[in-house]
């Protein structure tokens, strides 16, 4: 997308949305913030990232962790704007200054909340992957190793996923050489618990259920999840390989609570029907939330 074009698109945006999304980015900044304060940076857990190699610099030479954070970023920015488009820019210029600021505007007031380094690594992790998850939720990012890895995927033969773990991990290896191992293996830790926390927030919590069953009485299955459970049912064609028979695979989303009825339902009409039954991390539409989510 060219700048001219972002700067549309964000134009055309109700203003109740666009202000959605930057309070959104605020939020998920102001999380992070509080996780590096609280729990990583006083523990020296340099986390991959700016942030942990900000830390890792605010540790030997000093200076501000927020204020170093900014001076790697810009010149990331800057390259990513220069090099990956406009599309980006807005929201992720406002989601790397607020992290910023609020990192040293909240550093005199949130103290650490504890000394031992795994549950500053368990809690930092957790706190500030919400965080950046909330951020990503609303189309925004606080910058950083992201932008650095977008760029090494687009010239490289390397994925951005694959740029993005050596970045972190080069990151860590200093963080190791500076503070010791210990200190390194906790940091790693960290960064499995935010990314586990940021697939939480991005996905949800799997609240509900898909199901797909395979029965030679498929019609009268679904009429007992239409008007008995008061699910909408889908029928997909599909044919066994084996025998070339062709016959409808029923689609179904159920709550939690709704699973033992269904498979009890099933039962009754076909004891030898074939079901599967995994989690959806999130459901929008008719009957689910109905709210649309980023």
């Amino acid at each position: 997308m060219t700048k001219k074009g972002a700067l549309w698109h964000l134009a055309s945006l109700p203003p109740r949305t666009l202000l959605r999304d930057y309070a959104g980015i605020l939020l998920g900044s102001l999380l992070t913030a509080a996780g590096l304060n609280w729990f990583l940076v006083p523990a020296r857990i340099a986390a991959g990232g700016v942030s942990g190699l900000a830390t890792v610099i605010h540790h030997l030479v000093g200076g501000p962790v927020g204020l170093l954070m900014l001076m790697f970023n810009v010149p990331l920015f800057l390259a990513g704007l220069r090099w990956l488009g406009a599309h980006f820019g807005l929201k992720t210029l406002w989601g790397t200054v607020t992290l910023s600021v609020l990192t040293d505007l909240l550093a005199p007031y949130l103290h650490p909340l504890t000394h031992d380094p795994l549950l500053a690594a368990l809690y930092g992790g957790a706190l500030t992957g919400v965080g950046v998850g909330i951020t990503f939720r609303f189309g925004g990012s606080t910058g950083g190793t992201d932008i650095g890895a977008a760029l090494i995927g687009r010239y490289t033969p390397l994925t951005t996923g694959q740029a993005l773990m050596g970045i972190d991990g080069a990151v860590i290896m200093v963080a190791g050489l500076a503070f010791g191992p210990e200190l390194a293996l906790y940091a790693l830790l960290a960064v499995f618990v935010a990314s586990r926390a940021i697939d939480l927030v991005q996905e949800g919590l799997g609240y509900a259920k898909v199901a797909y069953i395979i029965s030679d009485v498929p019609d009268e299955i679904a009429n007992g999840i239409l008007y008995e459970m008061q699910r909408g049912v889908t029928a997909l064609h599909g044919a066994g390989k084996f025998t070339g028979q062709e016959r409808d695979v029923l689609f179904v989303i159920v709550s939690r609570s709704e699973v033992t009825t269904l498979k009890e339902l099933v039962h009754r009409h076909d004891p030898r029907a074939f079901v599967v039954i995994h989690d959806a991390r999130e459901v929008l539409g008719e009957g689910f939330d109905e709210r649309f989510r980023r």
